[in-house]
Parts: structure tokens; C-alpha cells; sequence
């Protein structure tokens, strides 16, 4: 029984009864690849700083954050480059409250989100919990693409306020070229959020939607400093966009919502941005070993863009993924049948997947 059910009837709002709260599971066991972290600690030179950084300002923390959090802001605009200012910039707890953030300004009662799914599954669940009415466009065939026309069809059917694209996409991998995003750009009457939580791991050739900023002032492209960065736990997220849109960002967001551990925390991982992207090359490589192994098991496999591999063609993902847990090994379910998703870890956590999953496919099938 949950806490929703011992309230009265009708008391929770309609579009969140029955739902489950998002959460992949936290299982003790030797190898976690279902969360898409990066596996390396941050550098201990950057740890030393932020020590020392903390330290400082545990001293004021009888004084609220600067609200605004210009200085990290500043800090993010030059690590993004394209020329953007401090003012075109917005960050928040994680890409998360960046969405709801969108949301609660360009959503709401009313309105629709659209996405393309399967996509990033916290994409409809805030929609929901800020009022707005999800529309869910389906990826198809085999690699679960995207064409331009399909796009736009489902931008006219639905007529959103906020468009979801994601690139590198969660969960499949893939990257979405420019020529599409504009096409949901020139579509739309709304905003079109780019999500590219996964972009610093599909490297120079696959370019950001950061390049079209100067001529769409509808977009917003949203970043993370959990994945490439490897500062999960600090839960920072920020976004690049026009600067009205900015400002009506903060018309929503909460007094001091980012406070000043997470600021300072934020600001030393930039200034060691080198160091700690110094690893998405090796990350890099542990996902196209999986892709080059999986697919010499006659797995189905997609190609990654990302830090992750979707590998499917499993006729009880359900049972596989139970049989890897009692190997030690956790990955995703990602809600599509017959698909599972593992993260490129460290090369013995890959080691000990692979060899994992070639006893459970003897096992299950």
C-alpha cells in the first residue's frame, strides 16, 4: 500500500493516481551499470580544491546562495562556448528541475508537451506534475528513428507549447542531426527543448544544437553535470537559451533554489573540466567494446552515441535481467520488451557483464 492510497478518494490530482515514482532500483551488488554515471571519481586535485572550496563557504552559510547564481553561470557560458553570455544561461538541482522549470513556465493547464518515445522517461512524469498534457509521438523501426516528415506531422497534430528532442537520445543512443531539429523549430509554435544530457560522449562529429541558438530563439538546449562530468551527486543541470527565455525562468524558479555548496561545487568541477573529460575517451571505448562483443553474440544491438548500449532481441528481458542481478550485475529495464540498456562502466565492470550475460543467455535465451 502506498501513501496515496490511505488518502481520501479524489483527494490527489487525476493525472498522478496510479503512477509509480520515478527511481531506477539501488541494488547492493558488485556491478552497477543501469544509471549512466561515469565510473571515474573525479580527480583528487579537484577533490583537494573543493575541500578547500567548501570549507570557505561552510563559514557563510549562515547567509543565503547568491540567488541568481551569476558566477557559475559565467563559469558554464565560457565552458559552452558559441558565444553565449551569462545572462543566456540558467542552472538548477540536475537537468530535472531544468525541465520542470520549463515546464512550470511554458507549460501547464492547457497545454501539451510532446515527445518522442521511447525517450527519457522523466520527460512525461514532469509534464504531469506541473499540470501540462503529454503527447507521446512514437520512434519507429529497427533503431527506433526519427524522420522530418514524421516530426513535423506530429508537431501540427498536436499543436505543442514544449517540444522534447533528445540527443545523444536516452534510451536508444542515437544522435539527432541539426537538419531535423530545425525542422522542429520552423514547425513549432512553442519551444523546442533539446536535451543533450549524454552530448559530451558523442564527440566532435555529432554537433550541438548549441550552434543553432543565434537564429531560433525558441530553442532551449539543456545540459547535466552527472553524466561526462562525473558529478552525479552534486545534482547540477543548466540550459542555454534566448535570453527572455531565461528570464522567464526565473519568474518560476524558487528563492535561493541552487545553494551555495552546490554553486561552489559546480563552479571547481568547471575550472577542471579538462581532467574530468579526460575520461570520456576511455568511457567511449568501453561502449563500442560492448556494441563490437554484444553483436558477436547474435544480440541485437543499437548503435551508441552515448554512454549506454541498448541490446534487445531478448525474448524475456524481464527474466534476463533477474539472472543478471543474482550474477552481481545490475542494468536497465527500460520498459521496452525484449530490450535491456547497460552502461559502458569500467573495463573489469564490462568484463564481468559480458561474462555474466553469456551464462544467463545459456540460461534464459
Amino acid at each position: 500500500m502506498t501513501a496515496a492510497d490511505l488518502l481520501p478518494a479524489g483527494l490527489l490530482r487525476p493525472e498522478l493516481r496510479g503512477r509509480s515514482p520515478y527511481g531506477a532500483p539501488q541494488l547492493d551488488v558488485p556491478v552497477r551499470l543501469n544509471t549512466n554515471e561515469n565510473p571515474h571519481p573525479p580527480p583528487q586535485a579537484m577533490v583537494a580544491e573543493l575541500a578547500a572550496e567548501v570549507a570557505t563557504t561552510a563559514a557563510r552559510l549562515n547567509r543565503y546562495p547568491d540567488r541568481d547564481a551569476r558566477e557559475l553561470r559565467a563559469d558554464l557560458a565560457g565552458y559552452l562556448g558559441h558565444g553565449l553570455s551569462t545572462d543566456q544561461v540558467w542552472a538548477a538541482n540536475g537537468s530535472n528541475e531544468i525541465i520542470q522549470q520549463v515546464l512550470q513556465a511554458f507549460g501547464g493547464p492547457d497545454r501539451i508537451a510532446l515527445g518522442f518515445e521511447p525517450s527519457y522517461s522523466m520527460h512525461p512524469l514532469i509534464a504531469a506534475s506541473t499540470g501540462t498534457r503529454w503527447v507521446a509521438a512514437r520512434r519507429t523501426g529497427p533503431s527506433f528513428g526519427l524522420t522530418a516528415p514524421d516530426v513535423a506531422a506530429a508537431i501540427r497534430e498536436a499543436d505543442p507549447a514544449v517540444v522534447f528532442l533528445t540527443t545523444p537520445n536516452n534510451p536508444t543512443g542515437g544522435a539527432t542531426p541539426l537538419t531535423l531539429l530545425q525542422v522542429a523549430l520552423e514547425t513549432t509554435n512553442g519551444i523546442v527543448v533539446v536535451d543533450e544530457a549524454y552530448q559530451e560522449f558523442a564527440g566532435p562529429r555529432i554537433a550541438s544544437a548549441l550552434a543553432l541558438l543565434p537564429n531560433y530563439p525558441n530553442l532551449v538546449v539543456t545540459r547535466t553535470m552527472s553524466k561526462a562530468f562525473a558529478m552525479a551527486g552534486a545534482r547540477v543541470g543548466y540550459l542555454a537559451a534566448a535570453v527572455p527565455v531565461v528570464r522567464a525562468l526565473q519568474l518560476v524558479r524558487l528563492p535561493y533554489h541552487l545553494s551555495a555548496l552546490t554553486q561552489v561545487t559546480a563552479r571547481v568541477a568547471v575550472r577542471h573540466v579538462d581532467a574530468l573529460l579526460g575520461t570520456v575517451a576511455a568511457v567511449r571505448a568501453e561502449r563500442d567494446r560492448l556494441v563490437a562483443e554484444l553483436t558477436e553474440r547474435d544480440v541485437t544491438v543499437l548503435p551508441s552515441q552515448a554512454n549506454f548500449v541498448l541490446f534487445g532481441g531478448l525474448a524475456d528481458s524481464q527474466a534476463v535481467w533477474r539472472r543478471l542481478v543474482e550474477h552481481g550485475v545490475l542494468v536497465r529495464d527500460v520498459g521496452l520488451p525484449g530490450w535491456l540498456r547497460v552502461t559502458a562502466g569500467l573495463p573489469a565492470e564490462v568484463d564481468a557483464f559480458l561474462a555474466a550475460l553469456g551464462i544467463v543467455l545459456t540460461e534464459v535465451g
